[in-house]
């Protein structure tokens, strides 16, 4: 299987030519499959940035109701914990997560609290003053639960699964290394 995925990995930086029919497809850095974008490299940002974007749509179509003054901070709240949220951490479950997507999530998540509230950073108030008020938990607390739940649904599978065999796989050529780990 390895094997293959270095051959068809070869085949890309080849410069050989996929077609459909008579069609040549373009080579892309990056494409949406289903609901989640996969990149070239690897990375998550892309797919991120998508979630963020999704979870302003949310926003903005309920901005009606975030941002006037006569609904409860509690009621926004909640609004916020069940339809908008949920919205940007669908497949934060199953992310390799790094501090910049974590960080990028806080700030998108507390420049919608200010917006739910009217505050702008000009008005100096303090994010905890804001969550408190909302009574919201935070988006980083969230996102590591929710990656502790999938690893829980993943590990009481049995050993036989597709998703557990990789546990049990050997890499042929890798041996690790003599000493402490690298601090990257």
């Amino acid at each position: 299987m390895l094997a293959e995925l270095a051959e068809d990995a070869a085949l890309l930086g080849s410069g050989v030519d996929v077609k459909l029919d008579t069609q040549v497809i373009p080579i892309r850095g990056s494409f949406k499959y289903l609901w989640s974008i996969i990149q070239s490299n690897g990375e998550i940002d892309g797919e991120v940035s998508h979630c963020i974007a999704e979870w302003w749509m949310k926003c903005w179509l309920a901005s009606g109701v975030l941002s006037e003054k006569k609904v409860p901070p509690r009621l926004k709240g909640k609004f916020n914990r069940v339809l908008v949220r949920p919205t940007m951490l669908y497949w934060a479950k199953c992310w390799p997560v790094k501090n910049s997507h974590v960080q990028r999530m806080k700030v998108a998540e507390m420049r919608m609290l200010r917006l739910m509230y009217g505050h702008t950073m000009i008005d100096k108030i303090r994010n905890e003053v804001i969550q408190d008020k909302v009574e919201v938990a935070l988006v980083e607390d969230q996102m590591r639960e929710l990656r502790l739940r999938w690893f829980g649904h993943m590990h009481r599978r049995s050993t036989d699964a597709p998703v557990r065999r990789c546990e049990r796989l050997a890499m042929a050529g890798l041996r690790r290394v003599r000493g402490r780990p690298k601090k990257y």
